[in-house]
């Protein structure tokens, strides 16, 4: 009997954490790859659709029964071949448009891939999506449960917005920058499934554009890797090779970007792959961003590749290896372009490009609500936006308000202006006589704005309009966004308007309308009146 019970206990062992044969096995309308790992994993793939329809770790089972993992919203059918090349599996799919690679590297616990597209998909978007057992994989990293919509009670917006023990929820409240964006997970207390995502270099929508990353919705927890969508998309798609990016699988907590190694898939003859031998860089110095108060990040991008980096304290800088091309170059105070330049890059080489901010601001400063930093950070509720509804209870009031320079807080304006709802925001201001005179510039500072609307705005007895933003067809500030062109309106306030006594209103105006909070809005960068 104890030695039956030992084999028996020897077997589940082994079944779970001991090191497996690393092989393919062409099972006619499958594939089934052993990564031979440590702590086993072993993957099915669909030999016609390209979906993965079983994940087991460690002995368990993890693919959603239901339906499978796969790029897009699955590919329906696809040319599926499966080959080994020395320690690595690799499957191909191919279709007239895309084609997407699965690769397994012997003992690494992981699903790597890559995805080449030379048209956008009919869906109108490219991601990759795991679709994961919720009752094994029920928790979100790194924002917790604001993205967990399982168990909801009502929808508030459309059909992806949704009520949970009073709270509101959203797939889209799962959002990361991408500059701050390498690894996101869904995981239990013992397993992480995790997507790490090494560049985005063929994504769209540049360094701090977001996108969703998982979501637990009750019997599928999903995570995704978002290349491109029309979510508040401020560019044109790129096409070309997306990736590499790998689904990681983890006994041991949250992996790093730094610990695992993409280099060995330069060497699988991938459609687009572009070598770091045939790549070149750009370094520098940025200069004229107070670094102590503000992030210095560049950007580079072109039709074909985007890049980002953050600089050094010193204004030092070194861009990713990027493709030869001639890149618009980016300097961001924060979120806020400050400046604009044109660079080369060549293969193998590093070209020197130093850039300075031009940001203008006026000698003289009447007053500034809030900081030009490109963000809606310290107003109103802009503390809780990326991460939930705006009618959720945990919001404070939105307004109207009306701002006393001097005495009142930034954080008493609301991040957003709603027409019809919160607006107008009234600023009241006292000046002695000698600043009172003379003509002035009222700057109101937008990041995103949503159904064309805009400021217009009254000094007194002034009044002024903007012209209509570029449209952006998408939902924003309810879904967690707050970034798009980033309009920012001068209006110029003519000598004899000022007076001691000032009276400012920033309404929002658009020849749309909406209901609630999808009326038209705007969201607040900084406002400033200046000389």
């Amino acid at each position: 009997m104890l030695a039956a019970l030992s084999v028996g206990l020897l077997v589940s062992i082994c079944s779970q954490g001991a090191l497996a044969a690393f092989g393919l096995t062409d099972n006619g309308d499958s594939y089934t790859i052993d990564a031979g790992s440590a702590n086993s994993l072993v993957v099915t793939v669909d030999s016609a659709s390209c979906d993965i329809t079983s994940i087991v770790y460690y002995g368990q089972e993890y693919q959603y029964s239901a339906q499978g993992s796969h790029i897009g919203s699955g590919l329906g059918s696809a040319d599926v071949t499966a080959e080994t090349i020395d320690d690595v599996i690799k499957v191909t799919c191919t279709t007239d448009t895309l084609i997407h690679y699965y690769v397994f590297k012997s003992g690494d616990s992981a699903i790597y891939m890559a995805t080449y597209t030379s048209a956008e998909p009919e869906i109108g978007e490219l991601r990759y999506i795991g679709r994961l057992d919720s009752s094994v994989l029920p928790y979100e990293y790194p924002f917790g449960d604001v993205s967990t919509t399982a168990d909801s009670s009502s929808t508030v917006e459309g059909s992806d917005v949704f009520v949970v023990d009073g709270e509101t929820r959203s797939k889209f409240y799962s959002s990361e920058r991408f500059i701050d964006d390498d690894v996101h997970c869904v995981y239990s207390d013992a397993t992480h499934a995790c997507m790490l995502m090494p560049q985005y270099e063929t994504s769209s929508g540049g360094p701090f554009h977001r996108d969703i990353n998982s979501n637990n919705g009750g019997d599928m927890t999903a995570l995704y890797w978002y290349m491109n969508s029309g979510h508040v998309q401020t560019e044109s798609f790129r096409q070309g090779l997306h990736g590499p990016y790998a689904m990681y699988w983890s006994r041991s907590g949250i992996p790093t970007l730094a610990s695992v190694d993409f280099s060995f898939m330069a060497d699988l003859d991938l459609e687009g792959y572009v070598a770091d031998s045939a790549r070149g860089t750009v370094t520098g110095t940025a200069s004229g961003v107070d670094g102590d108060t503000y992030q210095t990040v560049l950007h580079w991008y072109n039709d074909d590749a985007q890049y980002w980096a953050y600089a050094s304290s010193s204004g030092a800088f070194t861009s990713p290896a990027m493709k030869p091309g001639t890149y618009t170059m980016v300097l961001y105070q924060t979120e806020l372009n400050v400046a604009t330049s044109t660079v080369t890059v060549t293969a193998g080489a590093a070209t020197a490009a130093d850039i300075a901010s031009a940001w203008a601001a006026g000698s003289e400063s009447l007053f500034l609500i809030g900081a030009w930093d490109g963000k809606p950070d310290g107003f109103l509720n802009a503390e809780n936006q990326l991460r939930m509804h705006p009618s959720d209870a945990r919001m404070a009031d939105w307004g109207p308000v009306t701002y006393t320079v001097g005495s009142s807080a930034a954080s008493s304006v609301p991040m957003a202006l709603f027409k019809g709802l919160n607006d107008p925001l009234t600023i009241t201001l006292a000046l002695d006589a000698d600043a009172a005179a003379g003509a002035a510039t009222l700057r109101v500072g937008t990041t995103l704005a949503f159904a064309g609307g805009r400021p217009s705005i009254t000094v007194n007895d002034h009044s002024d309009s903007a012209a209509a933003p570029t449209q952006i067809n998408s939902r924003g500030v309810t879904r967690g966004a707050y970034r798009g062109y980033g309009e920012i309106y001068d209006f110029d306030i003519p000598d004899g308007t000022l007076s001691t006594d000032n009276t400012i209103t920033i309404s929002v105006i658009s020849g749309s309308s909406g209901d609630s909070f999808l009326t038209p809005n705007f969201i607040l960068d900084a406002i400033e009146l200046f000389r």
